[in-house]
């Protein structure tokens, strides 16, 4: 990851409470060649993925065909999962995205947005909006919608 990445994801795990525990596991990305087989890149980069979510984890993917969330829908889920002591492992797909295994394996497949975004600013974007979602159930003033 670029530093400014790890810099930015660091900011905003920091500003969270103890019981909100940021677990990055970071994989490496499949070798691409000059004529790659894409179908089997994203296959063993899905099984790759699977197999790092611990298990008894709430699966949620984030794809550009799931469903759109909002701010204030991810403050919700965020309130439940916390509510129910309930671990919950976010997928982030590589840039080729994610089989339809992990798909159908998911409780939820998330959309952040129709725009299409590089798998590193992902992963800023989604700390920050757990962030706001946090900030949200606790009236704090970082979100001022």
């Amino acid at each position: 990851m670029p530093g400014w990445v790890e810099q930015a994801s660091q900011d905003f795990i920091k500003r969270l409470p103890p019981e909100i525990k940021i677990n990055s596991i970071l994989l490496p990305l499949v070798k691409r060649g000059k004529n790659p087989d894409i179908p089997r890149i994203i296959r063993d980069e899905s099984q790759k993925l699977l197999a790092a979510v611990p298990r008894d984890s709430l699966l949620v993917v984030l794809d550009v065909l799931g469903h759109p969330v909002t701010t204030m829908k991810l403050s919700s889920m965020l309130e439940m999962w916390l509510q129910q002591a309930q671990d919950v492992s976010i997928i982030i797909g590589g840039p080729d995205g994610v089989s339809d295994e992990l798909l159908s394996r998911a409780a939820l497949t998330l959309s952040l947005s129709a725009l299409t975004f590089p798998h590193t600013l992902v992963r800023v974007i989604l700390l920050e909006q757990i962030y706001r979602a946090w900030s949200i159930l606790h009236n704090h003033p970082y979100h001022r919608a």
